[in-house]
């Protein structure tokens, strides 16, 4: 019986599990109930387990049929976002402003799908490292395993990893060699002004105009500093002033992020936030602060590891099922640090199309959890021992 089949005949039990994840969403190092149900049910299937790596993070391993072979790491995310959902499904979030708004309740689910399957056929060699990670929405969970001694502590000869993509095709598994998400720095600017009543403008310092007049000027970093053959995303996110219709407040902040492939594209940006908030702080006699924060590294699939997941993933689905050159995205992943440390790659898996990813009406496709159990499952019987 071939993986998925398998893996089918309790894909019902796998549903439940994930819309039970969906209903009790956890944000980033607060998952504690996700963390025990996924310790609970990797020990049930006689799995030796590993908690509070990082944190919340889990840690299951397996032996296969001798113990000799390779060590295949697969890795899941099991955080949520601070999103207020708008679903109305029968399993909506009951937490207010929580929301499994990504679908790592679904990828939570798959891996601990690929562990049943693994832990009762046990049809390989070498061992299956299964890493349930915390905080992977920008608050930094691989690298708190990662300074938890995850690699020292759980050796493994390379990683893989897996992420929902709800536009479609079903089914189908995408991935390429080489950089395949970008690298994210996270911004937060404070102008501090001098506040004054809103019919006085003059005999102050007004924050609100010059944070402004900074969002704009930004945005020249993409139009006119950087290299146009090379791709850069300056997005702000968050404007925060005031508190009455009458009051020109003292200060004004001002947040989003920047996403880019290329190191020395990203000093680039860096840098000219910098020198624009200085230039707009002389210029206006005001104070601003910068700070940038490094949350995600470029993700980069290795080339042998990409090639074996795109084979075992045409072996599972079929050819016309696998996309092996998929273009690269903007948006940002923290697997990137463990690839940064052991080989690995990553790939999407295509679902019905709905609402996008960070969406308050997003709903996880769950016909798609066999097969991205199967996928994952797989890779640990083929790579264990190459």
């Amino acid at each position: 019986m071939s993986p998925i089949d398998r893996i089918a005949t309790f894909a019902d039990e796998l549903t439940a599990l994930r819309r039970d994840l969906h209903a009790h969403p956890e944000l980033g190092f607060e998952e504690v109930r996700t963390a025990g149900i996924v310790a609970d049910l990797l020990e049930s299937y006689g799995v030796t387990v590993h908690r509070g790596i990082g944190g919340t993070g889990v840690v299951g391993v397996l032996e296969g049929r001798t113990g000799n072979g390779r060590r295949i790491g697969l890795r899941a995310d099991m955080d949520a976002l601070p999103i207020e959902e708008e679903t109305n499904l029968p399993y909506r979030s009951t937490y207010p402003g929580k929301m499994h708004a990504c679908g790592h309740d679904g990828h939570t689910t798959m891996l601990v799908g690929a562990a049943r399957y693994l832990a009762e056929t046990r049809d390989f060699d070498g061992t299956a490292v299964f890493v349930f990670q915390p905080a992977e929405e920008g608050r930094g969970g691989a690298r708190a395993m990662l300074a938890d001694g995850l690699f020292e502590r759980f050796p493994c000869d390379e990683i893989y990893g897996l992420h929902n993509q709800p536009n479609g095709p079903h089914g189908a598994i995408k991935l390429r060699p080489g950089p395949i998400m970008a690298a994210a720095d996270f911004f937060d600017i404070r102008v501090r002004g001098r506040g004054i009543h809103a019919a006085q403008p003059h005999r102050g310092v007004d924050p609100i105009l010059i944070a402004t007049a900074l969002a704009q000027a930004m945005q020249s970093i993409v139009s006119r500093n950087a290299d146009p053959l090379k791709s850069i995303v300056l997005s702000i996110t968050q404007i925060h002033a005031g508190s009455a219709y009458n009051i020109v407040p003292e200060s004004a902040e001002l947040a989003g992020t920047i996403r880019t492939f290329d190191k020395e594209l990203r000093a680039l940006a860096s840098r000219r936030i910098r020198e624009l908030a200085q230039g707009y702080a002389a210029a206006y006699g005001a104070e601003i602060e910068v700070e940038i924060k490094d949350v995600f590294s470029v993700l980069e699939n290795a080339p042998v590891q990409t090639e074996a997941a795109i084979e075992i993933a045409t072996e599972l689905f079929g050819a016309d099922r696998v996309e092996a050159n998929a273009a690269p995205r903007m948006g940002s992943e923290d697997f990137a640090d463990m690839t940064l440390a052991v080989p690995g790659a990553y790939a999407w898996l295509g679902s019905n199309p709905g609402p996008g990813l960070h969406n308050a009406s997003y709903n996880f496709d769950d016909t798609v959890i066999p097969i991205g159990s199967a996928y994952l499952a797989r890779l640990v019987e083929r790579r264990t021992a190459a």
